[in-house]
């Protein structure tokens, strides 16, 4: 008796090793093909969570600098480049075709990628190419196939637990702390050339950049933030002022956007982006 229940202790530890073993995540990076987005290292934290090997995809055009930043972050085991001209612009219907095939061909038990524009776009597609159902907008991992999320416009907060064989996730990054340099990952090629199935339909044509020297509001520890009480695109400019002797990033309600106060990219909230939580290291100011 004794005997038995030693082998089947032994058996069960086992089990969970190997469990544990069989881990592996695969970060779809974010960049500009110069330098990695704030949010991929957030995403990186949240990784880490989960256990086993990290992968990071990057795609672009001239991704050498973003792979050699990846390659330092702390928590990655290896960097899967891709590269080549059919990625400019960073389309979903491109990509999401080259994170299955990546996905496939490391096993990888967890797609995951900080929440942005972009990941909103292209993790879906994949979710359903993988015929599963996206976790979006994580703000804590429990466990492996557990995760934390806002519902109801974040008035409520729901903990679920996934039973799909590929777990496909987006992380708030306001919820996780940057990863930090320290790590030593290699370099390796996502999958070979003409491997997968490139999407069709959809074609890159420009695209135009505001140029903005105050905080991204994403990370910004100070957000000054202007409503329908402003009342004029001219009187932002108090808004703007007011930042910038804080050095506090800018943004704007639903309201002042849709009056044509501001573009669209400053709206912070639901329908925008999330800025920090308020606590003692942020602030949000309301004007």
């Amino acid at each position: 008796m004794i005997l038995s229940n030693i082998l089947r202790y032994s058996k069960n530890i086992g089990s969970k090793v190997n469990g544990h073993r069989l881990q592996s995540t695969l970060i779809v990076a974010e960049h500009d093909n110069e330098k990695l987005a704030a949010v991929t290292r957030n995403a990186l934290t949240a990784a880490k969570k989960l256990g086993g090997e990290v992968s990071v995809l990057v795609a672009g055009t001239k991704i050498g600098s973003v792979v050699e930043e990846v390659t330092k972050v702390s928590g990655v085991t290896k960097v899967l480049k891709a590269e080549g001209e059919e990625f400019k612009g960073f389309l979903p219907e491109i990509l999401a075709p080259l994170v299955l095939a990546t996905q496939k061909r490391i096993n990888a038990t967890h797609v995951l990628a900080g929440s942005s524009a972009q990941s909103k776009s292209l993790l879906p597609r994949v979710a359903a190419l993988l015929d599963v159902s996206p976790v979006t907008d994580v703000i804590d991992i429990k466990s492996p196939d557990t995760f934390v999320r806002t519902i109801y416009a974040g008035n409520a907060i729901l903990t679920l637990k996934s039973l799909d064989a590929v777990k496909v996730l987006t992380v708030r990054s306001t919820s996780f702390e940057a990863a930090a340099d320290g790590g030593s990952g290699s370099v390796e090629d996502a999958v070979p050339v003409g491997s997968y199935e490139k999407g069709s339909g959809s074609e890159w044509i420009s695209q135009e950049l505001t140029k903005n020297d105050r905080p991204d509001l994403a990370s910004a520890k100070i957000v000054v933030s202007g409503g329908r009480g402003v009342k004029s695109a001219e009187n932002f400019k108090m808004i703007y002022d007011l930042a910038d002797k804080m050095g506090a990033g800018v943004g704007a309600s639903r309201a002042a956007v849709d009056a044509g106060f501001v573009p669209n990219d400053m709206q912070i909230g639901q329908t925008g982006k999330i800025v920090a939580p308020v606590s003692d290291n942020n602030i949000l100011i309301k004007v």
